[in-house]
């Protein structure tokens, strides 16, 4: 089940690089919704963790809030959106660092602090600022910067997500977990 939540969440973040495609006004109901959709994977993945059930659990449960915070906006406009993924990501990095944490002695430990890293990294880069979309454009051309921005953090988030939760799925066949 883990394996294929981890898939689901690695199709999910080939979605989210489809954002700068969509209107402005149709953006933040997707990202909702990916949102959304990611934290129910990792919900539902995290019931089959030994180690760290609950922060892993915990994890899903924010991604889940923030999808929910996207779909209950009025507004679709994504720069005060930026706020709810930059904390989100923040708190994803808490809970994943206690699951890191309770994860001792198990070979899932390092792949739940890379994610945890990675989100890290992502929520410095909002926070500062830096243009990763000038990555966007040069790969695709021009796009809306802060759309092309958004659409390559969340995408990451994902990425990581799914990295790790194939890594565990495979721990978890070998008995390494």
């Amino acid at each position: 089940m883990t394996a294929l939540c981890g898939w689901l969440v690695l199709l999910l973040a080939a979605g989210a690089l489809l954002l700068p495609e969509l209107p402005v006004t149709s953006g933040a109901l997707v990202v909702g919704e990916l949102l959304l959709l990611a934290g129910l994977l990792e919900l539902v993945a995290a019931q089959g963790r030994r180690k760290a059930r609950l922060a892993a659990s915990l994890a899903g449960i924010v991604t889940m809030i923030a999808g929910g915070l996207f779909l209950a906006r009025e507004e679709t406009r994504f720069l005060p959106n930026l706020t709810v993924v930059t904390f989100w990501l923040l708190l994803r990095v808490g809970a994943l660092v206690i699951a890191t944490l309770q994860a001792k002695g198990s070979a899932v430990r390092r792949w739940t602090g890379i994610a945890a890293a990675a989100d890290l990294a992502l929520a410095a880069i909002l926070i500062l600022g830096l243009p990763l979309a000038s990555i966007v454009v040069a790969l695709f051309g021009t796009t809306s910067d802060l759309v092309a921005s958004f659409s390559w953090v969340l995408a990451l988030s994902f990425l990581a997500t799914a990295a790790m939760l194939l890594q565990i799925a495979a721990c978890e066949r070998e008995g390494a977990a």
